[in-house]
């Protein structure tokens, strides 16, 4: 039997301790269950597909210092050296590199009329017709660019595009999108006519909004400063790292190859104060949910201490072992369910602010529901052990106890 009025009526008698410890779990409700939608927030960004092979492709750097250099002519050459080197798969120029923290951004007008025009924003990819194979995305609707549709040097003379999925939905909605016209705003009235779509390419903001808005453009890039991308057979960066600069520097000696790194890495890179949010909360919540249950624990030790008498009363009165078990449980589940109640709704209104301060998404009540009940059961195991003491209290020494 659960006997739930004397033990509220015990309650009330020495109402300090339970107040005290209910608010201790009001405040643990409240503050977990916000902890955990926003650790269940930042793993979810964490584990974005990205849609690369991230890790086979890696990018690294050229700085060319020799001012007789004609950078078109040299890009090609090296794209070649590179592309020849075994383990190479493919290899090409590109204007920024995925999850990187930085690269290009533009926005990009699609619509009949100025009227009806609608702008929409996406990072820039300009590379050549082995930019999707370097990258190892999922082409899913019309074509690669062809080698003859390729642009030298000069970004606003692109006239091709190949868009992701994401963009592509939001530029033109269901409609199909391959053979669509658009407009760079950073580069005047040059129509771009998209060629392809690719299911999914990241940009290098991971904090961003319109972080699966990419474009690939028909243009190889040629300047002082060259980055490349290049996808190999997994695990042989590190011979890479040595054979690329060995390779361009018998064509160039005057140059700076460096950078090297994985996708993975700035993957790593770029995720890493999520990373450290998600485990600074983590401990935050671990720590709060013992401190309330060996809150919890010290109050049952204390209470079996203190009424010993009355404990060996009731097993003298025939009381079972399960029934002083049940005595503590039911306690604590009052105790426990209360305070979770209180602070479901603390948590609620705590989610509210977070929401218009951090603009957070709303706080899905399964998470203080999830954590009142991994309390209960977190609460039971630590009450269980005290209690199981108490039961085997013998009445005839808690009678000498007095």
């Amino acid at each position: 039997m659960l006997q739930i009025k004397p033990i509220i009526s015990t309650l009330m008698r020495n109402k300090s301790g339970p107040i005290l410890l209910l608010i201790q779990i009001v405040l643990s409700v409240a503050i977990v269950a916000n902890a955990s939608f926003i650790i269940s927030e930042r793993l979810n960004l964490m584990a974005r597909d990205s849609g690369i092979a991230e890790s086979e492709v890696f990018d690294f750097s050229v700085y060319n210092f020799d001012s007789d250099i004609y950078f078109s002519a040299q890009n090609s050459r090296d794209m070649q050296t590179i592309r020849d080197l075994p383990g190479v798969i493919a290899a090409t120029t590109t204007s920024m590199t995925p999850l990187s923290g930085g690269g290009w951004m533009s926005g990009f007008m699609a619509g009949e009329t100025e009227e009806t025009a609608k702008t929409s924003h996406a990072a820039i990819y300009y590379g050549d017709e082995q930019m999707v194979k370097t990258l190892g995305v999922k082409l899913i609707a019309g074509r690669n660019f062809y080698e003859e549709e390729i642009q030298q040097e000069i970004p606003d003379r692109a006239n091709r595009a190949i868009v992701t999925q994401a963009f592509a939905t939001e530029v033109w909605g269901d409609a199909p999108a391959v053979g669509q016209i658009m407009y760079a705003a950073d580069f005047g009235e040059e129509p771009v006519e998209v060629v392809g779509v690719i299911e999914t390419l990241q940009g290098a903001w991971v904090n961003s909004d319109e972080l699966e808005n990419s474009v690939i453009l028909n243009v190889e890039l040629a300047f002082p400063f060259t980055k490349f991308l290049v996808r190999a057979e997994e695990g042989t960066l590190a011979q890479l790292k040595e054979a690329i600069p060995a390779a361009l520097h018998k064509d160039n000696i005057n140059r700076v190859i460096n950078d090297f790194s994985l996708i993975s890495e700035h993957r790593k890179r770029v995720y890493r104060n999520h990373e450290l949010m998600a485990t600074v909360l983590s401990m935050m919540v671990v720590l709060l949910l013992l401190i309330t249950s060996l809150g919890l624990a010290g109050m049952v030790m204390f209470n079996i201490e203190r009424r010993t008498k009355q404990i060996g009363t009731r097993r003298a009165l025939g009381a079972k072992k399960r029934d002083i078990l049940s005595f503590f449980l039911v306690e604590n589940y009052i105790i426990c369910i209360i305070g979770g109640v209180i602070g479901g709704l603390v948590a609620m209104q705590l989610g509210q602010q977070l929401m218009s301060i951090y603009s957070l998404p709303k706080l899905d009540p399964v998470y203080p529901l999830a954590t009142i009940a991994g309390l209960i059961v977190l609460t039971t195991f630590a009450v269980i052990l005290p209690a199981r003491k108490a039961a085997n209290i013998s009445p005839a020494i808690a009678t000498r106890s007095v």
